[in-house]
């Protein structure tokens, strides 16, 4: 890749944490990330796509397939649900995802009682 002109992407500190303020990494503490890298050690998968995963909290096998290179020969079925269900057992979910994924889980039991 060539960079045709180095200065044309410069972003102040303000845009930079006005994007961050609206990605999930917002609710990020270090233990939370300590946490997540120290349960990653079990995946194989290149720091970069950790560092994505941390970022993005992905949370659909898609998802996955778009942040791990060559997901399909690397992982098996088991393994992006196990990738899965770490990240979302361990990194803060958007609350309102939370309380939306309650209610949805609320109405389908009332609809299809055990």
């Amino acid at each position: 890749m060539e960079v045709k002109d180095a200065n044309s992407a410069l972003l102040s500190n303000y845009e930079t944490l006005k994007y961050i303020s609206k990605t999930p990494c917002r609710h990020q503490s270090p233990e939370i990330v300590r946490e997540f890298l120290t349960a990653m050690k079990s995946h194989k998968l290149t720091k970069a796509e950790k560092l994505q995963l941390l970022n993005h909290r992905p949370m659909t096998a898609v998802e996955i397939q778009l942040i791990v290179e060559e997901s399909e020969e690397r992982l098996t079925e088991e393994q992006i649900e196990a990738l899965l269900h770490t990240v979302t057992s361990i990194l803060p979910a958007e609350p309102e995802t939370e309380q939306q994924k309650r209610a949805n889980d609320a109405a389908v039991d009332e609809e299809y009682p055990e």
